[in-house]
């Protein structure tokens, strides 16, 4: 609930159009969840963003969209090791079902 507060904070201070959001959730259907609440609202209707849809721009940290701006070292110092035991390919489809249903 504190993410989800904190998220609509900088989405009214900055701007939806000025945030992106990086999840790093370890299961995919978390992952997704995750996204459709940045994206959508809150589907549980239990959080700050229960009927808020910010409509933001949301990526998973072992998505390759994120892994290009992100300097190579540092990536493999902080998140390398976690890319040989998460589900990735499962993560990835995830986020991406979610982002297509949104714009659907």
């Amino acid at each position: 609930m504190e993410n989800q507060r904190r998220v609509k904070e900088a989405a009214d201070e900055h701007g939806a159009e000025n945030i992106v959001v990086i999840i790093g959730g370890a299961e995919p259907d978390a992952a997704g969840l995750n996204a459709e609440t940045v994206i959508t609202g809150d589907p549980t209707y239990a959080g700050p963003l229960t009927g808020a849809a910010l409509n933001l721009d949301v990526l998973h940290a072992v998505e390759p969209e994120f892994k290009e701006f992100v300097d190579g070292g540092v990536y493999d110092e902080q998140i390398g090791m976690m890319e040989m035991v998460l589900d990735v390919d499962g993560i990835v489809e995830e986020m991406n079902r979610v982002r297509e249903s949104a714009n659907a």
